[in-house]
């Protein structure tokens, strides 16, 4: 099967436009499957042997910013760093289902037991790794709008 790329700056980022012959309408649903089942990996940097990573990005739970760097913690409870600063990560992650929560903090959604509202109208987000961290007032609405 040949393959052709093209670049279209009019679709959303998270779209892709498959285009084949009429016949080929009976592998759409496994071309659609295979594409949707690409996951997309993540490399940091194992630091006790200083060595790059590519791990899933489903397996992460939260990035934490550390000055200029970031601590990708995974389900395992393994932590990598990642070389970029937080806003970055952020504007790399787009709209997949990580939400920035604080300053500080992006968080897996898929990854959240529960939450609550806690005092000075912040909420208290639990994970399923037993973490826990504080939405802060400024990112409520966002965060509200990622789990709707």
């Amino acid at each position: 099967m040949k393959v052709i790329f093209e670049k279209d700056v009019a679709m959303e980022k998270n779209t892709a436009k498959v285009v084949t012959h009429p016949d080929e309408k009976s592998h759409w649903n496994s071309m659609q499957e295979a594409i949707c089942q690409s996951e997309t990996k993540l490399v940091v940097i194992n630091a006790k042997n200083n060595r790059n990573v590519r791990i899933k990005l489903s397996s992460v739970v939260a990035i934490e910013s550390e000055d200029r760097l970031c601590c990708v913690r995974v389900i395992t409870g393994e932590r990598y760093l990642l070389n970029k600063r937080l806003k970055f990560v952020e504007e790399d992650l787009g709209a997949s289902h990580f939400v920035k929560i604080n300053n500080q903090t992006i968080i897996n959604t898929r990854c959240i037991s529960e939450f609550s509202s806690t005092d000075h109208a912040r909420i208290q987000v639990d994970l399923n790794d037993g973490s826990s961290y504080f939405v802060s007032r400024f990112y409520i609405k966002n965060f509200r709008g990622k789990l709707s």
